[in-house]
């Protein structure tokens, strides 16, 4: 009698089982995109601050999950301790930008409500202008009965915000785990092509991470020395707010400069003995030109051209995901572009019948080794297995 156990499944019938495992994977994606998404802020958060657990494995003692448990705690109290520690200090800067804010949206609806005349044309912004009134309205004095709707938003808010915190250290801790169960679902004889590919995969969101940090520090610094130059009140929040917002490659310096404008149209400068409106235009021809010296000169220096990406394709992929998916969306595209560039690449070799991997292609994410210095060698060849791990 043969034992049931032993009974291989045909080819067809695997396929058609793949086939709908598959079709259902992607249902149920489709059905929780909400969840998915937080899963992605969550996996993105984990991302940013894992480069901490790995130093102190690597450099300490600790296991992993000491490791986890202190940056992550760590980074809780820095999230919430420096908003509170730097609200008090940032109290008239805050002030002054909300005040500015909140004037330039009145004055730019009563502006809306009259006819513009350009030559012998007139152009009616009336419905605009009034649009403006309400939300601002509905913004800072929201109906009563609006109340119980509000309180439901807060509450699925607080919500998602715990799935997100329990995630993120749940992706910390079992990350490794988590990997190895990845790369277990290819065939045996395709693990160690999908190891190579999460190595380069790795590199390129690490290369990404580095120049970004770097770039918000650089822009923040610059911005502020530009604005304080200026004399633009709040010159402190504005730059500030315009190194976080260089996180939204193209579109968040924009916005940075476009509030910076209007602080400068309300305030005009301390010292610069002009109108307004002049003050403003100098904000912006300011902008402009910092602007263009960091996409041509600071971003290939220090990203270091490394994603190896047309400037244009990624200011259209930038739009399009800012407009389906808002601000995580523009965040996240330049890495995954960078990630699906090295996904087909591999797909086309395999196509080929080529070698999976170019050897030269991992040189653009590592540092060559003749700029490697003999100390340095001896030091990351003692922990290399170690870091094949993190």
């Amino acid at each position: 009698m043969k034992n049931r156990n032993n009974i291989i499944w045909s080819e067809p019938f695997r396929y058609v089982i793949g086939i709908i495992v598959f079709v259902l994977f992607v249902a149920l994606l489709i059905y929780a995109r909400e969840a998915v998404k937080m899963l992605v802020i969550a996996g993105f958060i984990a991302y940013i601050i894992s480069p901490a657990v790995t130093m102190l494995t690597h450099n300490t003692t600790l296991s992993r999950p000491a490791a986890v448990n202190i940056v992550y705690f760590s980074s809780l109290v820095v999230l919430v301790g420096v908003p509170a520690t730097l609200t008090p200090i940032f109290f008239d800067e805050i002030k002054i930008v909300a005040s500015d804010l909140l004037d330039l949206s009145r004055q730019t609806s009563v502006l809306l409500t009259q006819p513009v005349q350009f030559g012998s044309m007139v152009f009616h912004f009336e419905q605009l202008g009034e649009s403006l009134a309400q939300l601002q309205e509905s913004v800072l004095t929201p109906l009563p009965e609006e109340a119980l709707a509000l309180l439901e938003t807060t509450s699925i808010n607080v919500l998602w915000s715990l799935v997100i915190l329990v995630s993120v250290h749940l992706f910390m801790s079992e990350w490794p785990r988590i990997r190895a169960w990845m790369i277990d679902l290819a065939p045996e004889t395709y693990q160690n092509d999908m190891r190579e590919l999460y190595k380069r995969l790795r590199n390129v969101w690490m290369a990404y991470l580095r120049g970004q940090i770097v770039l918000m520090v650089v822009v923040g610094i610059v911005f502020t020395i530009a604005w304080l130059i200026l004399g633009i009140p709040g010159a402190l929040v504005l730059g500030v707010l315009a190194g976080l917002f260089t996180l939204i490659p193209d579109v968040g310096p924009f916005l940075a400069a476009a509030l910076a404008m209007g602080v400068a149209l309300l305030e005009g400068s301390s010292w610069i003995p002009v109108s307004n409106f002049w003050v403003a235009g100098i904000v912006g021809l300011t902008y402009l030109v910092l602007i263009n010296l960091k996409n041509f000169f600071v971003r290939p220096i220090i990203m270091g051209r490394s994603l190896h990406m047309n400037e244009a394709l990624i200011f259209i992929a930038i739009m399009i995901a800012t407009i389906l998916e808002g601000i995580m969306g523009a965040l996240l595209v330049v890495p995954v572009l960078a990630s699906v560039v090295v996904i087909m690449e591999y797909l086309r070799r395999r196509v080929l019948g080529l070698s999976p991997f170019d050897a030269d292609d991992e040189k653009q994410f590592v540092t060559p080794p003749e700029k490697i210095k003999p100390r340095q060698q001896l030091k990351i060849s003692t922990k290399e297995k170690r870091k094949q791990d993190s």
